[in-house]
């Protein structure tokens, strides 16, 4: 049975960072240091693209890829 994306860009960042731990060096290697922002909780996938200048679509993929190992 296959399954759909695990990442949605309406998640926020702390969320995907607490539940796959190696999405956090995806998010270093664009530059966002949203480990332990006080904002994590609620800048979104979204949000935090717009902010760093990042193509949302190749970042979900690269954590999707951490993801899976």
């Amino acid at each position: 049975m296959a399954h759909g994306p695990l990442i949605d860009p309406d998640m926020p960042v702390d969320e995907i960072m607490r539940r796959w731990p190696s999405t956090i060096a995806v998010m270093i290697r664009h530059g966002m240091l949203c480990i332990g922002c006080p904002i994590g909780g609620f800048h979104t996938v979204t949000d935090a693209c717009r902010e760093h200048g990042v193509a949302e679509v190749v970042f979900v993929a690269e954590l999707e890829a951490a993801i899976a190992g």
